[in-house]
């Protein structure tokens, strides 16, 4: 890979990982809601999860789709479906009961994992990746744009734990994280909208 190539791909890795999205809306939130310490294990799901998407994607996991085309459609509102669903669960937490708050938690690494698959912006991200950085599909350039993704995925998507947990300052009361939290889930409702 040359170096402009290069370049591009880091670039485009840093703006598509730090821009918001369903991961980087949900990560906030759990910032903000549990703090840093707690969502450690979702934003290692998230980081780990998309790089490992991106080996998978490139080496070939999409033919699968294209075997089946009306998988892309199960996909698609499988993804849309299970997104409307996180979307309410971040619009309630937060008012119920002190007893029921302390039993919710932020997803865990697997979830986060998994949640890659049914993330409309991850496969965006990764199908763009490889058929623009790798579209020989080699085994060695495959394993470069998914390093390059994961080595500026994480620090990016970190920001946004960190940025949530600042928001606890704010968000202090009752009636302010049920704001935040409810304008959070209409943000990542709004994040579905393209795939429709």
């Amino acid at each position: 890979m040359s170096y402009e190539l290069f370049a591009a791909l880091s670039v485009f890795a840093f703006v598509s990982s730090i821009t918001p999205g369903p991961n980087n809306i949900m990560l906030m939130n759990s910032g903000a809601n549990y703090g840093v310490r707690k969502t450690v294990p979702h934003a290692l799901g998230v980081g780990i999860g998309f790089t490992l998407m991106i080996v998978l994607v490139g080496l070939g996991i999409v033919q699968i789709f294209d075997a089946f085309p009306v998988s892309y459609q199960v996909l698609k509102y499988v993804s849309i479906a299970y997104l409307l669903y996180l979307a309410l669960k971040i619009a309630m937490s937060g008012t119920k009961s002190p007893s029921e708050e302390k039993k919710s938690r932020p997803m865990t690494f697997f979830q986060a994992v998994l949640f890659q698959w049914v993330n409309p912006k991850a496969w965006t991200m990764a199908l763009t990746a490889i058929s623009i950085y790798a579209p020989s599909q080699s085994i060695m350039a495959v394993i470069l744009v998914a390093a390059v993704f994961g080595a500026i995925n994480f620090p990016c998507i970190s920001s946004w734990v960190v940025l949530g947990k600042k928001m606890q300052i704010v968000l202090n009361n009752e009636r302010r994280l049920r704001i935040f939290n409810v304008s959070m889930a209409l943000m990542l409702i709004g994040s579905v909208v393209p795939a429709l």
